[in-house]
């Protein structure tokens, strides 16, 4: 695979997870936050299978009980981000929470100083001011403006992190990303729907009406998506990774104003922009300072 073709796959996988926070979205006319939770990565876990067993077969080694630890703990982290996210879409909109959902590029460097003992690039504290900077004008200049919603959606972004951070501690040892992506789905899955159990009433009418949305986020932006990810980092660079895969805030926001109507203000706009800059600059140049610009 060449590393245009690479770079397709990481650009059709933020198109799919642009698409999703439409589909999260419009879900919630028909079903509670964590019904759709749960059956999303239901579905997203069946749909991984195939390529699990399939890893399996490769394994060289067993899984171990610190393996498998870790593997419920970023499952733990995963059900985090999905929940906050979930349940901040019903008061804030698709533009925004793709947008502030993509400050996990920030906080990844954070989160790894507390887990890993590692200090962060000097570009995270400029980057992380820029993206604070973004958030401000994304609620228009006042605070206030901020809903609850995306207030909870910056707490998924932190979740996020701490998922991006351990399943990246736990694939480094263990050489089965599909093995950890079936297992933390299985644990979002039980969490999500013993709380929507419990909490959120719930019919086969409304399952049915959702169903649409609970196939489309469940098998493609969480199953394929995945998987497109994965081979698709492997024949281009980091950098190169990080351009495609943060055009997700894009694609979300192109497609709330194409399918929902969302619109934003030239403020909004510009914070975007800012946040959009954040991400990247993060990424890329503690990458230009290990590689030099001619390997980018």
């Amino acid at each position: 695979m060449t590393r245009v073709q690479a770079n397709l796959l990481l650009l059709l996988a933020a198109a799919i997870w642009g698409g999703g926070f439409v589909a999260q979205s419009t879900a919630m006319k028909a079903i509670g936050p964590f019904w759709f939770i749960g059956l999303r990565f239901a579905v997203a876990t069946f749909a991984v299978l195939p390529f699990v067993l399939f890893e399996a077969r490769k394994a060289k080694a067993k899984t171990s009980k610190r393996h498998a630890g870790l593997y419920v703990l970023t499952g733990l982290a995963l059900f985090g981000g999905a929940a906050t996210q979930q349940v901040g879409l019903q008061t804030t909109t698709v533009t925004n929470s793709s947008f502030i959902t993509g400050l996990y590029v920030v906080f990844v460097p954070l989160i790894a100083v507390l887990f890993l003992r590692r200090a962060p690039h000097w570009i995270i504290w400029p980057g992380a001011l820029t993206a604070v900077a973004g958030i401000y004008l994304l609620s228009g200049g006042h605070l206030s403006a901020l809903t609850s919603g995306d207030l909870l959606t910056v707490v998924c972004a932190i979740f996020w992190s701490i998922q991006i951070t351990l399943a990246g501690t736990t694939v480094s040892e263990t050489k089965r990303p599909l093995a950890l992506s079936a297992t933390q789905f299985a644990v979002t899955a039980v969490c999500a729907l013993a709380i929507a159990a419990a909490a959120e009433p719930i019919s086969l009418s409304s399952v049915w009406t959702a169903a649409p949305e609970i196939l489309y986020v469940g098998i493609f932006s969480s199953g394929l998506a995945f998987v497109l990810q994965v081979i698709g980092q492997r024949y281009t660079t980091p950098s190169q990774a990080a351009i495609f895969l943060s055009s997700e805030a894009l694609f979300g926001a192109s497609l709330a104003a194409l399918l929902l109507g969302e619109s934003m203000s030239a403020m909004g706009y510009t914070g975007c922009a800012l946040m959009f800059i954040a991400m990247l600059v993060v990424e890329l140049v503690p990458s230009f300072a290990r590689r030099g610009l001619g390997a980018v």
